[in-house]
């Protein structure tokens, strides 16, 4: 809401502050130059009061920074010790980073930020903190056993222009899970998983066992399962067979652990730049791989909205959490017995969820988890709570209606902008294009390099059908053309599409080199290939090439 004195009208009293309200938003598209910009400006002067006044960052998450809305896209990289997570970083970026240790045994004990600079170097976790630049000061709450444990490697490369990456300890397991990091690794975790773009939990085909620490790890991240990625690492490692069933022994677990109906996605493969042990899913892996790399390479695109969303989630759970402190707060006694009503409140703090889901029309999803928050109250001084301030809640609830809507607008003309914003470089640049791209040469591609028509060496089987189709002037209708290629069982929008790309001329006609064209594609697409957008000009017929 207005600041005291800002208001466009002079008028007192509640029955002008429409006046107000519509002025101000009559100004403030003009005011957001970026979506950066705009996400800053709503967060410190709509949310950030509302956070303040109930003492959300006690509770939940410290306030945001401006590095929090500048910084690049990070990807996390979670998953038990030994399942490939520094070789997965030195496999997408082509290059050693400093601090980087490989091994069997839990060699990365520190949480590692892998970052663009102009030189290679290592800037250790207490420098990092109070740089105002980066998007980690907040993590200066964990304290220095944490920070002892935490670093930014800097170097250039082109991957890291566009995105950061976090590599974190192995999550340890049996006997050595008992060790105490001296730090709530979890916590940290989380706060990690509120702010990155995207979580890749990695898993070792040979070791799926999920100790109780990863379990916790993956429960930590809940409410972030849109930003989770699985990779089945070391699959190059075992037979086909062994393989499917570790695949469905994963999904298993999984269900079980991230309690969504949505199944996640897993990405299988063997992601390091070393032969493959194994070769018989080399197409298999090849197209994981590839579709792992655009979700990576969306990243810069779509970061903007990320933020928003992020955003928009923070702002529901500080709505709501106003509701529960003033909740707490209205029903303390002004006196006496106001430990044993604190005790009763902690307690029943259930009841209050429900109340507030009934009176304010909350889904149960908005909740802060229950346990956790009971764990937070016993600490707290109940009598300093504040009580529900309404003017507080309307401001955030103008937002979400409002400015949002306005804001996403502007995500979208942001990115028709940039259209071409992806990451490039490392290992993004090896199968981009030439031979070894992913499919070259393959389905609708085969040919591509010959100096022969590819379909020409099938032309005779094709001709002998065609001259069946009673052609008049060496051209089929499409009435007869239908009848035979019908019998490929495939569906009429697959055959419409076929019949388009193959009617080289437009005609509405076939001759014998676009009906054995027609015939190519179809072949090309009941071998599970999918049909291009436009014809390739290798599969043009020779006769028709003089027109092009």
């Amino acid at each position: 809401m207005e600041q005291p004195g800002t208001a466009a009208s002079p008028v007192p009293g509640s029955m002008f502050s429409w006046v107000s309200k519509d002025a101000r938003r009559k100004k403030e598209p003009e005011l957001f130059q970026t979506v950066a910009e705009g996400l800053r400006q709503l967060y410190a002067q709509k949310l950030l009061p509302l956070e303040e006044h109930y003492r959300f960052h006690e509770f939940h998450s410290p306030a945001l920074e401006d590095a929090d809305f500048d910084n690049k896209p990070m990807v996390l990289l979670v998953g038990q010790y030994s399942t490939g997570k520094t070789t997965f970083i030195r496999h997408l970026i082509e290059q050693d980073f400093p601090g980087m240790r490989i091994g069997p045994e839990p060699t990365t004990d520190s949480f590692i930020a892998v970052m663009h600079g102009p030189t290679e170097g290592v800037v250790p976790g207490n420098a990092l903190v109070v740089d105002p630049r980066r998007p980690f000061r907040k993590l200066n709450a964990f304290g220095n056993a944490f920070l002892n444990r935490f670093m930014c490697a800097q170097l250039p490369n082109p991957v890291l222009d566009s995105i950061s990456i976090i590599d974190t300890p192995g999550i340890l397991s049996g006997e050595k899970q008992r060790i105490s990091r001296g730090y709530d690794f979890a916590a940290v975790l989380e706060w990690f998983a509120e702010r990155v773009d995207r979580i890749i939990l990695l898993f070792d085909a040979h070791k799926l066992d999920i100790s109780d620490e990863f379990s916790e790890v993956i429960k930590a991240l809940k409410n972030h399962e849109d930003k989770i990625r699985v990779v089945l690492n070391k699959a190059d490692q075992i037979e086909t067979q062994q393989l499917m069933r570790v695949y469905g022994a994963l999904m298993w677990s999984l269900g079980k652990i991230i309690n969504t109906p949505e199944v996640v996605r897993v990405y299988i493969g063997s992601f390091w730049s070393h032969p493959l042990l194994i070769p018989d899913n080399r197409k298999l892996f090849e197209a994981e791989e590839q579709d792992l790399f655009k979700d990576i390479q969306s990243l810069p695109r779509n970061a903007a909205l990320r933020k928003l969303n992020d955003l928009i989630k923070r702002a529901r759970l500080a709505k709501v959490h106003a509701y529960i402190i003033s909740s707490l707060k209205k029903e303390m006694p002004n006196v006496f017995g106001k430990e044993s009503k604190k005790k009763e409140l902690v307690n029943n703090l259930g009841e209050i969820y429900q109340k507030i889901e009934r009176e304010h029309q909350i889904s149960p999803g908005d909740f802060p988890n229950l346990r956790k928050m009971q764990e937070l109250l016993q600490t707290q001084d109940f009598s300093k709570f504040q009580a529900l301030k309404p003017k507080l809640l309307d401001t955030v609830d103008d937002m979400l209606a409002n400015d949002i809507a306005r804001l996403m607008v502007m995500v979208r003309q942001e990115e028709s902008l940039m259209p071409s914003q992806a990451v490039k470089g490392g290992a993004f640049d090896g199968t981009m294009n030439g031979p070894f791209g992913h499919g070259y040469g393959e389905g609708a591609g085969e040919g591509i390099d010959d100096v022969e028509w590819v379909v020409g060496k099938d032309k005779p089987t094709y001709d002998e059908i065609f001259y069946t189709l009673s052609p008049v002037n060496g051209k089929i209708t499409g009435a007869n053309a239908k009848k035979e290629m019908v019998k490929s069982k495939l569906p009429n929008t697959v055959l419409g599409k076929i019949w388009k790309l193959a009617d080289v001329d437009k005609d509405g006609l076939l001759d014998d080199e676009e009906f054995a064209l027609a015939n190519h594609l179809i072949k090309v697409k009941l071998e599970g290939h999918e049909l291009p957008a436009d014809l390739p000009p290798h599969l043009i017929p020779p006769s028709k090439r003089r027109h092009e």
